[in-house]
């Protein structure tokens, strides 16, 4: 997972090219799904450059978004994106922000990536009224997300015993409607129905598809494949997905909305408040790079935190 997260510590614009060519019109529907409407305030969990916040700013105006990202590069790119959003840096595992603050809470493929899944989408849960939405998505890496499968199979012509323990289709958390839907349940939510959401990204040509995978920092180029030989081309290119002379490629995503119940939200501030005790009980000891969040709790730096994204 470490490789995974040395992306979203470089520099945006290589995210946008590789897995966020799909962010806008992914975001576009995740807003949709999950019954976003004007009038709401809603939370961008893991914003990365801003595509799901200036999807939500366009329904709710940008005053009335607001984005989170660990990343200060990725913060920097979502405030340029929405000038008018608030974007933060944070952990989703601790939300900095206050109970039923939101209408809606949304995380685009960032649940994967997180520490802890269940305290996240619990923060979700915590940071939205009772009866909003708050909903998750996330590739479905077992084979609709063709992009992705693209590379895999290419590297699987080329080195099986290497590239298939590598697959995020056995890597990947929660990449099922069964694995999603019971995070979302654990974590306390009703009326909670995966459902799935298919986006497209047309290409100019197979080389604006393929070149992304070769720069170090995305991910599944770690395996190595020598994808500037002639033979892991023709592997990729052969793929009846990017035969085309301009391809259009279609991938999957699983979007699993749940509903905030008073009781998974009373259950979520009580956690919190045993976690940060401001007044009486038993108070955390301040940690190294740490300082007091504006509501009084303690917000990791963005060294410190766990890069909430996702490819």
């Amino acid at each position: 997972m470490a490789d995974q997260h040395a992306m979203f510590r470089g520099p945006a614009e290589v995210y946008d090219r590789f897995v966020g060519r799909y962010s806008p019109r992914l975001a576009r529907a995740m807003c949709n799904a999950a019954g976003v409407t004007a009038g709401q305030r809603a939370l961008d969990v893991g914003c990365g450059s801003g595509a799901l916040v200036a999807a939500l700013a366009g329904v709710l105006g940008a005053e009335n978004v607001t984005g989170l990202d660990p990343s200060e590069p990725f913060v920097e790119a979502a405030q340029a994106r929405v000038p008018g959003a608030r974007v933060v840096v944070g952990s989703a595992e601790s939300l900095p922000f206050g109970d039923d603050e939101f209408d809606a809470a949304l995380s685009q493929l960032v649940v994967n990536f997180l520490a802890d899944p269940e305290l996240g989408v619990r923060e979700m849960s915590r940071v939205t009224r009772p009866g909003g939405a708050v909903a998750g998505c996330v590739w479905d890496y077992g084979g609709g997300m063709t992009m992705l499968r693209t590379f895999w199979e290419a590297a699987a012509a080329l080195h099986p015993e290497r590239a298939t323990p590598q697959m995020e289709s056995h890597t990947m958390r929660f990449a099922t409607p069964e694995e999603l839907a019971a995070l979302w349940r654990t974590a306390g939510l009703d009326e909670v129905d995966v459902l799935p959401i298919d986006v497209e990204a047309a290409y100019h040509d197979f080389e604006d598809l393929w070149s992304p995978f070769r720069p170090a920092s995305v991910p599944p180029a770690r395996m190595q494949l020598p994808s500037t030989t002639r033979r892991a081309t023709d592997c990729a290119r052969s793929s009846h997905a990017v035969s085309a002379r301009r391809p259009t490629v279609r991938s999957r995503s699983w979007l699993g909305p749940g509903v905030p119940s008073a009781e998974s939200a009373a259950s979520a501030r009580s956690r919190r408040a045993r976690a940060v005790a401001p007044w009486g009980g038993r108070r955390r000891r301040a940690e190294p790079g740490s300082r007091r969040s504006p509501r009084g709790g303690r917000r990791r730096l963005a060294p410190s935190c766990p890069p909430t994204r996702a490819a």
